[in-house]
């Protein structure tokens, strides 16, 4: 098979505002910690996803303009900026799939709650669909970190248990029903529980920092 004359990566954000981010995170950090929290990952996303060896890269935001934060990386790295459409997160991802695959040979989809990405990672997500028709990034939690596919069926999105544990098995099933071949890259682990900052001391510190800054306005 020949290598892929485009590659796009995706990157599904959300204005990093107080109260709308992270709300698992609230109870033990409050609105301020829990966005502080948001915003660095979503810096280091972005910074880790502009020197994967992609084509193109595309930030795919829950407003229209991102918001100016989002705008601003984009803008940094050379990023468009696209907005998410659709109801829950799997139609919003099948959305985003149906539009890049159709300028893009390969397309691999991230989100901003894995600190553990690297740049390395994410090429071998690309490497992987030379052969593959599927490549998938689980996460500890049972569900993924990372997605990619060469063609879309709605199939892989529609009717899966999202914000549960059942989300990597749910679509393995999806992936074999379809009699596609896929890769599983190694496991990464996100960040949405107060108990997965201890896994990222330097992220508890980011909370700890603003949870002090608003106590002392």
């Amino acid at each position: 098979m020949s290598p892929f004359r485009s590659r796009c990566l995706v990157i599904f954000a959300r204005d990093p505002i107080p109260g709308r981010v992270k709300t698992r995170l609230i109870p033990a950090l409050g609105k301020d910690g829990a966005a502080a929290v948001y915003r660095q990952m979503l810096q280091d996303t972005i910074a880790t996803a502009a020197q994967a060896k992609a084509t193109r890269h595309e930030l795919w935001t829950d407003s229209r303009d991102g918001g100016p934060l989002l705008a601003r990386l984009a803008q940094r790295d050379g990023m468009l900026i696209r907005t998410q459409c659709g109801g829950d997160i799997g139609l919003r991802m099948q959305n985003a799939f149906a539009t890049t695959l159709g300028h893009s040979d390969a397309v691999v989809l991230i989100g901003t709650d894995c600190p553990e990405y690297d740049a390395a990672y994410l090429d071998e997500a690309f490497a992987a669909l030379e052969q593959q028709d599927a490549v998938i990034g689980p996460a500890a939690d049972g569900g993924y970190a990372l997605i990619g596919l060469r063609s879309l069926e709605p199939a892989v999105f529609e009717g899966i248990p999202w914000g549960s544990a059942q989300v990597l098995a749910a679509t393995r099933r999806r992936f074999a029903r379809l009699h596609w071949n896929w890769l599983e890259l190694p496991t990464l682990h996100d960040v949405d529980e107060y108990r997965d900052l201890l896994r990222f001391p330097r992220l508890g510190a980011i909370a700890k920092a603003a949870a002090q800054d608003r106590t002392h306005e």
